[in-house]
């Protein structure tokens, strides 16, 4: 049924790597975030939350750098690991806290100087433009559904993003005690689509923003399209909430494999929630940002 659209709309969905290290451990954490292209200028749209990342980013990464260099100057003598502890507390670093983040775009353009973000006031949408390039390495951009009238519950719609981060593109370099992305090494990232039905309207503040799907968005599909079997863009994937639905189990006993076991389960529904096409297509007309429908 999607076999056509996914065609296309793969055409200008891209993933953005992350990779992430804590304190106190050289372990890389890689993650995985989808935005979307809407036009042939470098503008795409993704989730506020996949842009604050991205601006986080920068300033973990220069908090990281000021800590290094201030470590290196404290005297390797017996007041070293008591200094050590006090420039700890100072940046308030503890083990497991997140000191570094790396973000890679992968197939949106040649190069980029800048960045321009725009964050949405309210709801979990942002406007990515890439700018400063030569190239784009998208070929095609998105078409967003002119009429909402057509956003109804019974609807089946499929989602796009990429959701496993399976990649090992990335090497801690132990000289300068930096995360890299390591261009040396192939990016295995499988794009992974998944259908559901729209189940209800999602209103805020008396204003319909959101669609409810049937069927979880996955971590890593935040800020890909939700759209129909021709392509058509019908809003974004955004979060995934959780309803209990009283089908609990304790202490139920079973048989597995040949003996019996005490077993608990406590059933949820988890139900994909999306951004709206015309709630996007106003942010990026607030933002005179070129975009396209059908």
């Amino acid at each position: 049924m999607f076999v056509n659209a996914i065609k296309e709309v793969t055409k200008f969905t891209r993933p953005m790597q992350s990779i992430v290290r804590h304190y106190g451990n050289n372990e890389i954490v890689p993650g995985l975030s989808t935005l979307f292209f809407v036009n042939d200028q470098g503008a795409a749209v993704t989730c506020k939350h996949v842009a604050q990342l991205i601006i986080n980013s920068e300033a973990a990464n220069k908090k990281y750098r000021g800590f290094k260099q201030e470590a290196v100057q404290l005297k390797n003598d017996l007041t070293r690991q008591q200094n050590l502890i006090a420039l700890e507390k100072k940046y308030g670093y503890r083990l497991e806290t997140i000191v570094q983040v790396k973000n890679n775009f992968m197939g949106c353009v040649d190069k980029y100087s800048h960045l321009t973000v725009h964050l949405h006031k309210t709801l979990d949408l942002a406007i990515l433009k890439f700018e400063g390039f030569e190239k784009t390495l998208y070929t095609s951009h998105a078409t967003f559904l002119k009429d909402p009238s057509k956003i109804e519950p019974g609807k089946t719609l499929c989602r796009l993003g990429y959701p496993f981060p399976e990649f090992k593109n990335f090497n801690h370099v132990s000289e300068t005690d930096d995360i890299v992305f390591d261009n040396s090494k192939q990016a295995v990232v499988p794009f992974f689509p998944i259908e559901g039905m729209i189940t209800r309207n999602i209103a805020e503040n008396n204003a319909l923003t959101g669609i409810e799907m049937s069927t979880p968005g996955l971590r890593g599909q935040s800020g890909g399209p939700l759209f129909d079997k021709n392509g058509v863009v019908y809003g974004m994937q955004q979060s995934t909430k959780h309803l209990h639905l009283g089908f609990d189990l304790e202490e139920k006993t079973i048989l597995v494999n040949g003996r019996r076991k005490k077993v608990s389960d406590y059933a949820f529904l988890h139900l994909g929630q999306c951004i709206r096409a015309d709630v996007i297509t106003a942010f990026l007309k607030e933002h005179k940002v070129v975009y396209h429908e059908a």
